[in-house]
């Protein structure tokens, strides 16, 4: 690893001063320092934020304020998020390990970088760790790579589970900087890599999440199903986050989003609007995973997630449907 100066900050301005002379955050660490020691990343300066003032968990009104410190196993144990946004705690559950979740932050999940192999190994090809030397997974071994949001640049998948529930669930990131405070919708937070695959989210240079606001629970079914190579310690082949309410025997209100797939947690409201309002059964459950995959494209040994996650999708609102009307 590279000598680097760590600066311990205890408060978010101070760290917000010490990011604008330049360096990297650090929570956790459970995702950078692998990079570190892999030189895939090597800072010159990184900014500890372990002292500061983000470690709680607050309500907002009806919703919930998630501090950007927060552990992922704290969050998945708090009560509230148990009780009300159990989406939330069943995808942080499905996630790493219990030694990485003691560890792994809210903040730095949503910051997680690729598991790509090729972005691993410096002396392959990968437009992410080094723009416009090539994509060397488009004709590799590309079994857990996405089959959606891809471009030339880059075909590399999200590989997180905490953001995939959290876009079901409609939640908000919080983001200071020096310009001041702004509220990202996560649906707007991670870029699709288009011709610039090194920038994995719309954060600016020098800002800081300092949380996440869930919104008021919506009292529906919610499944988490996770589709993985072992049962534990593995990152989803397709995942599935689904909010679901039934009224009257027809779907009355859904949210779905999708882990594996994409380059970013996926969500496509067309698939939503095919479900909302339909008697659930076969058929409508094959028209949405039609629409989903409308423009899906397999690169050779990731092909196997079009229909994979087709079956998913069916089976997931087969179990949410028939819990809701019973």
């Amino acid at each position: 690893m590279k000598a680097f100066v760590l600066d311990h900050a205890t408060s978010v301005k101070g760290a917000l001063h010490s990011l604008k002379q330049g360096g990297v955050a650090i929570a956790g660490g459970t995702n950078l320092v692998d990079l570190m020691k892999l030189q895939v990343v090597a800072p010159d300066r990184v900014i500890s934020l372990r002292r500061t003032e983000l470690g709680d968990i607050t309500a907002d009104g009806e919703g919930l304020n998630i501090g950007a410190l927060v552990t992922n196993a704290d969050c998945a144990a708090d009560m509230r998020v148990r009780g009300n946004w159990p989406l939330l705690a069943k995808a942080i559950l499905a996630g790493a390990s219990p030694q990485l979740r003691n560890r792994a932050t809210t903040g730095g999940n949503l910051c997680q970088r690729t598991r790509c192999g090729y972005f691993y190994d410096t002396t392959q090809a990968c437009n992410k760790r080094d723009p416009g030397s090539g994509c060397a997974a488009r004709n590799g071994f590309n079994r857990i790579h996405a089959v959606l949001g891809t471009s030339d640049s880059c075909i590399a998948t999200y590989p997180g589970d905490m953001a995939i529930a959290m876009l079901a669930l409609d939640a908000v990131v919080l983001v200071e900087g020096a310009a001041g405070a702004r509220e990202i919708p996560i649906a707007a937070f991670h870029r699709t890599p288009g011709d610039d695959p090194s920038r994995d989210n719309v954060l600016e240079a020098g800002e800081l999440i300092t949380g996440v606001r869930l919104p008021a629970p919506t009292g529906g079914v919610q499944i988490y199903r996770k589709v993985r190579d072992r049962a534990s310690y593995a990152f989803a082949l397709v995942s599935l986050a689904l909010d679901l309410t039934m009224e009257e025997g027809r779907i009355a209100r859904c949210a779905l989003a999708f882990g594996g797939l994409g380059t970013v947690p996926w969500r496509d409201p067309a698939v939503e609007q095919v479900l909302i309002g339909e008697t659930p059964n076969p058929a409508l459950f094959a028209k949405a995973a039609e629409v989903l995959l409308m423009d899906a494209q397999g690169f050779g040994k990731n092909d196997f997630k079009i229909p994979l996650v087709a079956r998913a999708l069916a089976a997931t609102l087969n179990e949410a449907t028939r819990t809701g009307r019973a």
